[in-house]
């Protein structure tokens, strides 16, 4: 039986590239990317790729042709803008790929899939669009975590387009009968995300001998999820190939953004010292907080762990000091 064709957009990004490297020979693989400044292309080194296209998802005509050329019978869609700093200072482009670019990704979909129900291929076929707990907006320390039932209340223009995203992906399930599956997760931490997140830049500034930056006073609480876990409940979603559903992924690791670089700075004390001793955590300096600070994420994964049996395979803290030894070292 020859392998199923999985397209992903977004594929040399932090958690596609993760993705891609987790799935092994399972499926014939094929990137969509428009490889800007948070891609990297030595992020597949040595990967097995049947097809690379260099493209960007608002070029309807362009993707059209890629998703013609190889009929995927799977799609994940990982590209994204996602920091919300840059959502603040340029809104239009997280309009535009995540929106409209969403948009092309889901019409190129359906012109597929409606050629796999003429042919009787269709059963294996699935669009799964990658999330973000950010559309729910921000909790009360005294309120329950996301569910999917969460009512959206996005409060930056970042999740504001992702939620949009999310709402078309859902339109497109019930008016057009496309088969998706939307999966929110919390904030993923792990191996070549784009130094401009907390962690990676906590650990480069901090070995860079630059100041650590923590927006407001450091309260801020996020539930954060190891990406090998991530890619484990994605690769579950296609491998039963779940689809007309949704699911919120988390690991219940809930820390204030001050006790996290803390945290960080304690661990590079022990692997790394500085020169003269002192802790890395004496470069921490509290800044102006963000426009609009979401003061809280929380994620309950209850629907995916008893559906799908998925779970956390990953220690936290183990898996926080095998990112801080790889950005250290790399």
């Amino acid at each position: 039986m020859s392998k199923k064709k999985l397209l992903i957009s977004g594929g040399y990004g932090f958690i596609g590239s993760n993705f891609i490297r987790s799935i092994g020979d399972d499926y014939d693989i094929f990137v969509v990317d428009k490889r800007t400044y948070a891609a990297n292309e030595n992020h597949l080194n040595n990967i097995n790729l049947k097809g690379d296209y260099l493209l960007d998802i608002c070029d309807f005509g362009e993707l059209k042709k890629v998703f013609q050329s190889i009929g995927p019978d799977k799609i994940i869609h990982f590209a994204a803008e996602s920091h919300v700093d840059r959502s603040i200072a340029n809104p239009e482009e997280f309009i535009n790929t995540n929106i409209y670019g969403t948009y092309n990704m889901l019409r190129c979909a359906l012109e597929i899939y409606d050629s796999k129900l003429e042919d009787n291929k269709k059963d294996f076929f699935q669009f799964i669009h990658i999330s973000t707990d950010e559309v729910f907006g921000s909790l009360k320390s005294s309120d329950k975590a996301f569910t999917e039932e969460s009512t959206y209340k996005p409060n930056s223009p970042y999740s504001a387009s992702k939620a949009a995203s999310d709402h078309l992906v859902r339109s497109y399930n019930k008016t057009f009968d496309l088969p998706t599956t939307i999966l929110n997760c919390s904030n993923n931490f792990g191996q070549n995300q784009y130094h401009e997140k907390l962690i990676p830049l906590t650990i480069k500034n901090a070995l860079n001998g630059k100041e650590i930056p923590i927006y407001g006073n450091g309260e801020q609480i996020r539930d954060w999820l190891y990406v090998k876990d991530f890619c484990n409940a994605i690769k579950m979603v296609i491998d039963l190939n779940i689809s007309n559903e949704r699911f919120n992924i988390g690991s219940n690791n809930e820390i204030r953004n001050i006790d996290l670089v803390i945290q960080i700075c304690s661990i590079l004390d022990e692997i790394r010292p500085r020169k003269d001793k002192k802790s890395y955590s004496q470069q921490i300096k509290f800044v102006e907080d963000r426009k609009g600070h979401d003061i809280r994420y929380a994620i309950n994964s209850n629907k995916i762990k008893k559906s799908l049996n998925w779970k956390p395979k990953y220690n936290f803290e183990d898996s926080l000091k095998e990112t801080i030894a790889f950005y250290a070292n790399s």
